[in-house]
């Protein structure tokens, strides 16, 4: 299954990462390019267990039956998925500047590897191994890279 420990994936992730511009059309959502980058450099925090968002009620209740489904397959995130409550970026952000930002956030989260990943429940899925933190963040790299086409 594709996750961001690989380093090949983290590359072929950056590598689209190049591809976004401004004025990047999206095909769903709310934020614009530089605001989806800022939004997946936060959930890298999140997986780094920087960021500690309390649990979603909604996420005690189903959380535990979705995880399986979600983190089990390779199947992208689907369009318009719920977010981490706070995690929706909102202010004017500078594409080059986000892009700069989430990069480095990549090259950190393979450097540090499964022992750099937080214990803190996710906040719908509740406790995730590494493993499943790094196959989430591929995921959502994935969905937000899609959501503008590249």
């Amino acid at each position: 299954m594709k996750n961001l420990f690989d380093p090949a994936a983290a590359e072929h992730i950056k590598q689209r990462l190049a591809h976004l511009k401004p004025d990047s059309p999206r095909q769903w959502g709310s934020m614009n390019p530089a605001q989806a980058m800022a939004h997946c450099a936060a959930g890298l925090q999140l997986a780094a267990g920087e960021l500690k968002p309390p649990r979603a009620l909604i996420g005690y209740a189903i959380g535990w039956a979705i995880k399986p489904l979600a983190l089990g397959n390779d199947d992208p995130i689907r369009r318009n998925a719920p977010t981490v409550k706070g995690l929706v970026i909102h202010d004017d952000r500078n594409l080059d500047k986000e892009r700069q930002l989430l990069a480095r956030s990549i090259d950190r989260f393979v450097a540090a590897g499964p022992a750099g990943c937080t214990t803190h429940p996710h906040s719908f899925f509740g406790r995730l191994t590494p493993q499943q933190w790094a196959i989430l963040m591929y995921k959502h790299l994935d969905h937000h890279l899609r959501q503008f086409g590249a």
